[in-house]
């Protein structure tokens, strides 16, 4: 068991996928941002989070330049509210003062991964049509999107009936969105002339989350008699997004270093991944498991679990299931081999309101390490006091 990740960054690893197995405890966060620290000091030049991607792109524009302010892109730049965390605040400030008096070359990146695709809901593309069409100087006519209150509706999502995704003008959408994405590629020469390389694909990004909306949007309205089917295929086409997602920062990425990702073990693990919800046990290939048969031992997975947690109401874990062999041998967190790890019994004690997913064999299998939190209240703490807040240059201060 150990502290440094360097012990787990093989020469080839060019996407580092750290997982976290619960969203509301917030000690995985604060364990990233102290092993981003370290992976910054190995070549890393990049991080990505599950946040939607575009709206992320206000977050870099801080980290590497100043521009705006810290609470508006804690506010504006992160989606699913996880700009509300402490730990992630800390974490832009952070890179904030790394980058200052850096070159280019050696400035850390922040990249969203995801786009605001929900089980229960999904946004209008218009605003990342729109930003296209600006971009590449088009008279085009978007009135097709009509009320984006058709496509932001909860219905929209749960129910196929009302969701607009199948409609002649939502086809003809994406037919257009797909002629922008051609004209972009076609044109890239003088547009990137005209502008730069970091707008050409900042103008991707928003077609590319665009398509993502039309194509979730599209899976919605799928008229499937099994629930549970209909469900899964949403989840799928989610990380099939966030893969592509990923493939294109490491396109950016590429030439200044790997990059670390951090989401739910969900989403990041080779295996298929399932999750219970209303009754159902739904089952997809998540993004990690599409990435890792593209790119083999380019990609490395580090899931994690936890011990305990006042947060979640989760009590320490029995001593004969995967959690509680690594609980009776971690004080405070560690990350070991998934090697070293003996097979055990699967965690029984969680529900899923805690939204904890615990480990088991076919996880584990397919794992290159595991960071286990043994508490969280001394994890935090410990996390902190290595990496501390710092002066944001715009003078705000980096906690709430």
């Amino acid at each position: 068991m150990t502290q440094d990740i360097r012990d787990f960054v093989t020469p080839s690893c060019e996407l580092l996928a750290l997982g976290e197995p619960a969203h509301k405890e917030p000690a995985f966060a604060w364990v990233r941002n102290e092993l981003f620290s370290q992976l910054a000091g190995l070549g890393f030049r990049s991080i990505a989070l599950e946040v939607d991607r575009a709206a992320a792109l206000i977050v870099n524009d801080f980290v590497q330049d100043g521009v705006g302010t810290l609470d508006t892109v804690m506010s504006e730049g992160f989606s699913t509210g996880f700009g509300a965390v402490d730990a992630n605040r800390h974490l832009v400030t952070w890179m904030r003062h790394h980058n200052e008096n850096r070159p280019p070359e050696e400035q850390l990146t922040f990249h969203g991964f995801d786009a605001e695709m929900e089980n229960t809901s999904a946004p209008s593309p218009r605003i990342y049509l729109e930003y296209a069409r600006d971009y590449l100087n088009l008279d085009q006519d978007l009135s097709l999107v009509g009320d984006d209150e058709q496509w932001n509706r909860t219905e929209a999502i749960l129910d196929p009936t009302k969701s607009i995704g199948a409609t002649p003008q939502a086809e003809a959408l994406r037919a257009i969105a797909d002629d922008m994405l051609t004209s972009l590629y076609a044109r890239a020469p003088e547009l990137i002339a005209a502008t730069s390389r970091a707008h050409w694909f900042r103008a991707k990004t928003h077609l590319t989350t665009a398509l993502g909306l039309l194509r979730y949007h599209k899976q919605s309205a799928q008229r499937i008699d099994d629930e549970t089917a209909r469900i899964s295929s949403l989840l799928a086409t989610r990380d099939a997004l966030m893969a592509q997602n990923l493939l294109d920062i490491r396109t950016i990425e590429a030439r200044r270093g790997p990059t670390l990702v951090f989401a739910h073990n969900v989403h990041l693990q080779r295996s298929r991944s399932a999750m219970p919800m209303a009754g159902m046990t739904l089952t997809w290939f998540s993004a990690g498991a599409i990435l890792a048969s593209l790119l083999d031992d380019r990609y490395t997975f580090i899931a994690s679990t936890l011990g305990r947690s006042e947060t979640l109401n989760l009590q320490a874990p029995e001593p004969d299931t995967y959690e509680g062999f690594q609980q009776s041998r971690t004080p405070i967190w560690a990350l070991t081999p998934a090697t070293a790890i003996p097979p055990a019994n699967t965690r029984t004690d969680t529900t899923p309101q805690q939204g904890y997913f615990p480990l088991n064999q076919e996880t584990l299998d397919k794992t290159d390490a595991i960071l286990h939190i043994s508490d969280p209240t001394p994890t935090i703490t410990q996390s902190q006091s290595r990496l501390r807040p710092t002066r944001v240059p715009n003078g705000q201060s980096a906690s709430h």
